[in-house]
């Protein structure tokens, strides 16, 4: 995919991933629609990539993004590339979690994107050309103890791209699943409870993972080889995704393992 002069628009960009991605996709010269709730935020990512827009939303306000959409279509004449990296966390057993944090989990991490991509289609098949992008994660490939609401949101967005996927290759529109693993973010700090309140606590398996400045290099490269899947990370949790297809008892072995540690300890 070529990167530069394309119109990029990026959701969650005022921190993390979403804030070093349209760094990174500054520098290959892509013009970036800023997305996020936290406007004074995306104006201070704004100053740092010239020729860049802020587009401040909800992205779970679904009724207003009909509007949001024709907005920045208004605004950049067209979206070459649509990263759907929005999203929130959630930590909690399974036999803890509230169905109500599910609920606000899948409005986030599921509908809101897959609405978003949804708006932003037409007017790509109708150019014949555009890439839709979203931000999963590794546990959206396989469960992990402790994240019952997070998986089963990040394993719905896998499916639902893949799907859009089939549809639309043969009418030149590329669809790009990114899997990372450990990022350090805010994500766990700002992560629901079993409760549905922000968790506020750190995660030492975050705070070992890569850089959000390396994740985006990753994300960049994989926009540019034109991968379909991209998988981000360094660390030994990357070796999950290859025992998902070559040893799945293993893998659930492993998760059974961790499943009881954590049941022992609590």
């Amino acid at each position: 995919m070529e990167l530069a002069g394309k119109t990029a628009w990026i959701t969650g960009a005022s921190s993390g991933i979403g804030r070093a991605l349209a760094l990174a996709l500054a520098r290959e010269g892509a013009r970036l629609i800023l997305s996020g709730r936290n406007e004074a935020a995306l104006a201070e990512v704004a100053a740092a990539c010239p020729g860049s827009c802020v587009l401040a939303f909800d992205a779970t306000d679904l009724d207003a993004l009909p509007g949001i959409v024709a907005r920045a279509e208004a605004i950049a004449g067209q979206i070459d590339l649509l990263v759907n990296n929005a999203g929130i966390g959630a930590r909690g057993m399974a036999h803890d979690t509230q169905f109500d944090v599910y609920r606000r989990v899948m409005e986030i991490d599921y509908f809101a994107p897959l609405r978003l991509t949804q708006l932003v289609l037409p007017a790509m098949r109708e150019r014949g050309a555009g890439q839709l992008a979203v931000v999963s994660s590794i546990s959206g490939k396989f469960g992990n103890p402790g994240a019952s609401a997070y998986c089963s949101a990040k394993f719905a967005i896998i499916g639902y791209f893949d799907a859009l996927r089939s549809e639309v290759s043969h009418e030149g529109i590329g669809v790009t699943v990114i899997t990372p693993g450990f990022v350090k973010t805010n994500i766990a700090l700002h992560s629901l409870d079993a409760a549905g309140r922000p968790h506020g606590a750190p995660s030492s398996a975050v705070d070992r993972g890569i850089s959000a400045e390396d994740a985006a290099d990753q994300i960049v490269a994989g926009f540019k080889a034109g991968m379909r899947e991209i998988p981000v990370g360094r660390g030994p949790e990357m070796a999950a995704l290859e025992l998902v297809r070559s040893n799945p008892e293993q893998l659930f072995d492993m998760m059974a393992g961790m499943g009881a540690h954590m049941a022992a300890t609590a």
